[in-house]
């Protein structure tokens, strides 16, 4: 039975994750109200849970001027984050395990040489020289998919430990005696067994690779039709930019400015980025907590 001070300490950790959800739902809920919100009365009122008029004006502008680019884009996204989360997950996988193998040779000369990496990089010049002349990724889907993305040295440490703690070596062991190889035996115990931080990786790398826009930025230079939804999206918003600069000097960019939804469109814009990720991650989460109970040492 739970004493006093249990209970007390469990209200006040309810409390506390309450408000910490509140905070972090509100900005969603007024960016997601606000899309719908027209342009004039959210320039008029401000931002409001309550608008004055709703309006489909900003999505409207968004998918009939762009409505093919922005599908294609989606595509894109999507695509790239399935295989780069897979990918990920392959190589980050396949080098945690090793390293959690006691009798890896120079185990701890590999597992410093993975933690430097976390301290110190090449730099963004000799990496981009790097990429683009000897893997040769500018204005391809490689551009996306393997600079700076494709492995996390703290994903590969966090998942050795894992493996070192949770994944008893008896089972190891046993599976060993009873003829199986290494591959066998880390696809068939021990990642079953590691099924909850494979999937939390999995979900901290998908949400990189679908929020990343700066390798598009960077290595697609004529290559627009490979563009991602946040590369996208960010060149619409240069482009209204633009527009908002120069509309005072150019008559044209004036009468192009007033119809666009300029500060609606913004909250669109985010929502259609964001949305993927608020839709697939309830599906995500249910997999952190299976796996936890997935064998053990009996006896």
């Amino acid at each position: 039975m739970a004493s006093r001070e249990d209970k007390i300490f469990g209200i006040l950790g309810h409390m506390v994750m309450i408000a910490l959800s509140v905070c972090a739902l509100v900005p969603i809920i007024l960016m997601l109200i606000s899309s719908f919100t027209d342009n004039g009365a959210l320039l008029r009122n401000g931002y409001s849970f309550f608008p004055e008029q709703w309006s489909l004006g900003a999505y409207e502008w968004v998918f009939q001027s762009n409505s093919g680019t922005v599908l294609r884009a989606y595509g894109v996204s999507f695509a790239l984050t399935a295989s780069g989360t897979a990918a990920s997950l392959v190589i980050t996988t396949l080098l945690a395990y090793g390293l959690a193998k006691k009798d890896l040779p120079f185990k701890g000369f590999i597992t410093f040489f993975v933690f430097f990496t976390m301290l110190f990089n090449g730099g963004l010049v000799p990496s981009y020289i790097n990429y683009t002349t000897v893997f040769h990724v500018k204005d391809t889907f490689f551009g996306l998919l393997v600079p700076g993305l494709l492995m996390s040295a703290f994903s590969a440490l966090l998942m050795k430990s894992y493996f070192v703690t949770s994944v008893p070596g008896e089972i190891l062991d046993a599976a060993f005696i009873d003829g199986a190889g290494e591959f066998t035996t880390m696809l068939r115990i021990a990642v079953p067994m590691a099924k909850p931080i494979i999937a939390t990786i999995g979900m901290f790398t998908g949400i990189a690779y679908w929020n990343d826009w700066n390798n598009g930025f960077i290595y697609l230079v004529k290559r627009t039709d490979l563009y991602s939804i946040q590369n996208l999206l960010n060149r619409l918003m240069t482009n209204i930019q633009a527009l908002v600069q120069n509309a005072s000097n150019v008559a044209n960019a004036a009468e192009g400015l007033a119809q666009i939804p300029t500060v609606t469109v913004r909250m669109a814009m985010a929502t259609l980025g964001v949305l993927p990720i608020v839709l697939v991650y309830p599906f995500i989460q249910s997999n952190f907590v299976k796996g936890i109970t997935l064998g053990g040492v009996k006896g």
